[in-house]
């Protein structure tokens, strides 16, 4: 097996941008709301990528899925957690739907690696 072999899958490298968008926004948001909910936002979309690395080193298919799915639901958590900031007027719609794309064509990328494993 590849050492780090997540550092060359292009949805790794995607997920780091969507981490970055994430970033950006929340780096907006009034300092109260950035410390509370901002945080946690960050939180879900750094874990995406952690668990696509960290699934990349486990020695079974069965386990790299298993953390893909943990991926998925980060994923789903980020884009909830940006919802809310949205619904209570703290980023506008714009930067919602910029994540919301890209968090949509992460999750695509990761159904398709899970059916090819």
């Amino acid at each position: 097996m590849e050492l780090f072999r997540f550092l060359g899958w292009q949805v790794y490298k995607d997920a780091k941008e969507l981490f970055q968008l994430v970033y950006k926004v929340v780096s907006k948001l009034p300092k109260d709301i950035r410390f509370e909910l901002g945080s946690q936002i960050i939180r879900s979309s750094f874990s995406v990528i952690l668990n696509i690395a960290e699934g990349s080193g486990k020695n079974s298919d069965k386990d790299l899925n298993r953390y893909l799915d943990i991926s998925i639901g980060s994923l789903s958590e980020t884009v909830a957690g940006m919802d809310v900031l949205h619904d209570n007027h703290f980023i506008n719609k714009e930067d919602f739907n910029l994540v919301a794309k890209s968090a949509e064509s992460i999750s695509k990328q990761l159904g398709g690696f899970k059916k090819k494993l």
